[in-house]
């Protein structure tokens, strides 16, 4: 459920700029906020919403003042906190409102960050008194549920001692009534009591006098499918009477020629001290259930001939499976709602939001002339090698391998594409140390992200059919890894990318632009970020960062003069700056 906050304040631009601010927790449904222009209105929202959790109010407002409005949440809304916006030289209205309830103030004009850091401190306390409230009246409850718990259970007591007194007069006629034998002895062993179905079941008259170890000679009882008498050691009652529970299911009755399978199950009964007064030993015969055996274990038998080979059958199409996802990727199964690559079908398709990367090797043509096809393909294969490690460690996967290209899908955040993108630029400093230390020539790599809304489905005819991404978002970062060839980029992101990140103050980039999707009217900023240069050069490019971007807006307000001596400070700085030597000459020729 998203916090609640009512912005109360008659500056008509504030809402704006407070939406801005909060836009991606909004998104999120981690905040709900609400406006009034003054004190009245903010009353009737508290009317239609009591559960608000902050109040961020102005002081100075038509009809109702901030702090009139303050002391009606005070007494009203008691868990609502209040926020106070004034004039930093405002301190007599900031501690009257502190002494009205305030729970903290923010001067004007806002500082933003300082906005949220107070909205989620504010949010976070009221989240922790409403939950001490609601733990305190759960309490309370929970003590008078007890009270009436105990009397229940005195009452129920009472009941039960009554029924105690009355079902201890039927209890032999229910132990009589019981489909099993009955056997109970006292604690020295001694028959105590035989029901009428154990005295069916023995076959043999009862003898009070014997002991618990003479049973097995004086009732024939023997170890199943031996002429054994049964141990007395292992016997269930004699087991019962040393304080333990026992079942045994291999115990027979010889009756002449009739052999009776017995399942005997017994336990100690103690009394209120502690100490074993009786052992009560249940039997009954288990013939039906030892046929039943017989049979299931037959039946288990031919089953695990059946599943012998259905597990070979299943063990195929398990190695088809693993097989099919080396060439169409699991999670693209996933997203068309595919369990097995045997169920997709032509034409099926799903749209997603999601980033996109392109990484391509510079000059590979170039690279590829020197050598034969198989140190080409040995080549490709060794350098693609480091690079799906790198994009499924960052919750992606490769749609597609186009020459020593790759296109891969991030479905999750813009944080896991652009992360993957740095460390895939660091395993590729990795990788030209090895190659260097075998004597051939290092690479280099462009890398472009961009996030949007793309299809995903399966094309071609039903003979031959291959997966594929259909969007202009696809093409866009297909761009944008061109471009990082002109802009001397290791890699660059769409604003799109750059706005949809969790906390892009963790990243180091600069601005270098707009560019046009082919075939669209749609102008894209294009960022570039520093993180995975080489040190020397991402502290120059970041030092010049501040000069660079405002000659680009020189630059797009066809300034080319100004932008081109800015640019020409750049380079005096930082002669590899690719980017700013293409800008330097493009204000040259349109000079």
């Amino acid at each position: 459920m998203p916090a609640k906050v009512l912005v109360v304040d008659d500056e008509p631009d504030l809402e704006a700029l407070i939406r801005q601010k909060f836009r991606r927790k909004i998104r999120q449904k981690e905040l709900q906020l609400f406006f009034a222009d003054n004190g009245l209105r903010a009353l009737e929202v508290l009317q239609a919403q009591p559960d608000m959790d902050m109040v961020l109010t102005d002081i100075n407002m038509p009809y109702m003042d901030g702090l009139t409005l303050l002391t009606r949440i005070s007494e009203s809304y008691p868990t609502t906190k209040t926020v106070i916006l004034s004039a930093y030289g405002d301190l007599a209205n900031i501690r009257k409102a502190m002494n009205y309830g305030a729970f903290d103030f923010l001067t004007k004009p806002i500082d933003f960050q300082d906005l949220e850091i107070t909205t989620n401190k504010t949010l976070q306390y009221v989240q922790q008194t409403r939950a001490a409230l609601a733990k305190e009246r759960w309490a309370q409850e929970a003590q008078a549920e007890l009270l009436i718990h105990l009397k229940q259970e005195v009452s129920q007591r009472q009941r039960v001692e009554e029924a105690l007194q009355v079902s201890q007069t039927r209890l032999t006629q229910f132990l009589e009534a019981m489909p099993v034998g009955v056997f109970i002895v006292d604690a020295g062993g001694k028959t105590y009591y035989v029901n009428q179905t154990a005295k069916q079941l023995l076959f043999q008259e009862i003898v009070p006098e014997a002991t618990a170890e003479q049973f097995p000679d004086i009732y024939q009882a023997y170890v199943a499918g031996t002429e054994e008498l049964y141990p007395s050691e292992h016997q269930p009652i004699i087991l019962a009477l040393g304080g333990e529970k026992a079942t045994v299911d291999n115990l027979e009755l010889h009756q002449g020629d009739k052999i009776v399978p017995l399942e005997v199950w017994a336990t100690p009964i103690f009394d209120d001290k502690g100490q074993i007064v009786y052992a009560i030993a249940a039997f009954q015969d288990i013939t039906q259930r030892k046929q039943a055996e017989e049979e299931r274990q037959k039946f288990i038998e031919e089953l695990f001939e059946v599943n012998c080979n259905l597990e070979l059958a299943l063990n195929a199409e398990s190695e088809l499976t693993d097989a099919a996802k080396r060439f169409v990727p699991h999670e693209f199964l996933n997203f068309l709602g595919h369990k097995s690559i045997v169920d997709v079908q032509l034409g099926d398709q799903v749209q997603q939001e999601m980033s996109i990367m392109f990484a391509d090797i510079r000059n590979f043509a170039t690279l590829s002339e020197r050598m034969s096809p198989k140190e080409n393909f040995d080549f490709i294969n060794d350098y693609l090698s480091r690079v799906g490690p790198v994009i499924r460690a960052h919750h992606g996967f490769i749609d597609k391998y186009i020459g020593d290209a790759v296109m891969a899908l991030f479905p999750n955040t813009a944080d896991d594409a652009l992360q993957a993108a740095i460390a895939l630029q660091k395993q590729v400093s990795f990788y030209n140390f090895e190659r260097q230390q075998n004597g051939d020539g290092a690479i280099a790599i462009g890398v472009g992200l961009h996030t949007g809304s793309l299809m995903l489905g399966t094309i071609g005819e039903s003979e031959r059919m291959e997966s594929t991404v259909i969007a202009d978002a696809v093409n866009l970062a297909s761009r944008l890894e061109s471009l990082t060839k002109i802009y001397g980029a290791s890699i660059l992101i769409s604003g799109d990318t750059l706005i949809d990140l969790a906390e892009a103050i963790n990243y180091h980039y600069r601005f270098l632009g707009r560019v046009q999707i082919k075939g669209k009217n749609k102008l894209v900023s294009v960022f570039e970020v520093l993180d995975a240069e080489p040190t020397k050069l991402q502290e120059l490019k970041w030092y010049t960062k501040t000069r660079f971007e405002e000659a680009i807006v020189l630059y797009y307000q066809q300034k080319f003069d100004l932008a081109a001596k800015i640019f020409q400070e750049v380079i005096q700085i930082n002669n590899q700056d690719k980017a700013a030597i293409f800008y330097m000459k493009q204000c040259q020729q349109l000079l």
